[in-house]
């Protein structure tokens, strides 16, 4: 595959000193709101900031290193990334970041820095946004969960969450494009929200194993968070797609972490995935008709052995659309968020009226 300029792809290689921002991960706070959690301890190594204040705003015509360079996510811009050892460009504008995640169409360059502006208005307010899900042992014990960690959109307390994977062939995370931006709308109606950045280059088994810790890291310290735990629901696109309903079939403690419960809803956009089982939740899948990755027709043989396990199921297929499509803007897909919401609530109801 030919890597689009502004990303030229060598690894290891950053536009800024490597060795500073890996100075800003290992420095960051450990784990557990038990103990410190702030945004960073560090800059991300860049000399020259962009914008001289937190509140700073982004648009479209600002450097994608001005992202990196941003005094709101010092310590961890490096993680919202595609990849932590991109080299990017240092005249690549953020309305050509769909270069950065060549799995993904319909990359919206406004879409995206709304979200982005979300987050540093939140860190304005004094808001933490991002939190590890990893303490410092396990990532002495294991390097590369340091290139791990939960973004948090807060929406009323106490609300339900959920935690979106966005995707990227387990080989980047597409955050800004099916990350940050559905963290936005969930939040619109009132729900927390938490985008995950898991571990790329080490396949499915690993990268779920990061989601189930994400799922952990929650419950343990929802009280802090301010977040309910009742009726949570998942979120993946493509391979983050598969993280969310292999542990919706498994359950989280399969995956080695604490046991607590499954999801009350698993949300899969575009993806392949095709292992179930009569206990999985409620599932609400979308693909595009085009898709060349993820096989429409895969979709919706899952989806008919699902219904015909039992399991409440709601598939859409989207005309004129290949793989990656995020929020659809401007397409037939557009407003598919709000029926997934939606259909998450209908399944909340649905648990709650079956409790006796």
């Amino acid at each position: 595959m030919n890597v689009p300029k502004p990303i030229r792809g060598t690894a290891l290689r950053f536009v800024l000193a490597a060795s500073a921002a890996c100075a800003a991960w290992s420095g960051a706070a450990a784990t557990g709101l038990d103990q410190p959690q702030p945004n960073a301890s560090k800059a991300e190594g860049v000399t020259t900031l962009a914008h001289d204040a937190v509140h700073g705003r982004f648009n479209v015509d600002d450097r994608i290193v001005d992202i990196l360079a941003h005094p709101a996510f010092a310590g961890f811009a490096r993680l919202m990334m595609p990849r932590v050892d991109l080299d990017i460009a240092p005249d690549a504008r953020i309305a050509s970041i769909a270069s950065t995640q060549p799995y993904h169409q319909n990359v919206d360059p406004h879409v995206v820095v709304a979200a982005l502006n979300r987050m540093v208005d939140d860190v304005a307010t004094g808001r933490v946004v991002f939190f590890n899900i990893y303490n410092e042992a396990e990532k002495r014990r294991t390097p590369s969960k340091i290139q791990t960690g939960l973004f948090f959109f807060r929406g009323k307390p106490g609300a339900p969450f959920a935690i979106i994977a966005p995707g990227g062939g387990f080989s980047y995370v597409g955050s800004v494009h099916e990350g940050f931006p559905y963290a936005v709308e969930i939040n619109k109606r009132g729900y927390n929200a938490f985008v995950l950045r898991y571990r790329v280059g080490y396949g499915e088994a690993v990268a779920t194993a990061d989601l189930a810790a994400a799922i952990s890291y929650v419950f343990r310290n929802a009280g802090a968070l301010e977040v309910g735990t009742q009726n949570y629901s998942l979120w993946g696109s493509s391979a983050g797609a598969r993280m969310a309903a292999a542990i919706g079939t498994h359950g989280v403690a399969h995956f080695g972490v604490d046991a607590v419960p499954k999801p009350s809803t698993v949300v899969m956009a575009y993806t392949g995935h095709s292992e179930y089982s009569a206990e999985d939740p409620p599932t609400f899948s979308v693909v595009g008709e085009l898709d060349r990755i993820a096989s429409p027709a895969t979709m919706e043989r899952r989806a008919d052995a699902l219904r015909n396990a039992g399991v409440i199921v709601e598939h859409h297929q989207y005309p004129a659309l290949g793989h990656g499509f995020g929020l659809g803007t401007g397409t037939g897909a557009e407003g598919w968020i709000d029926e997934a919401l939606r259909f998450w609530e209908r399944a909340q109801t649905n648990r709650t009226s079956r409790t006796p």
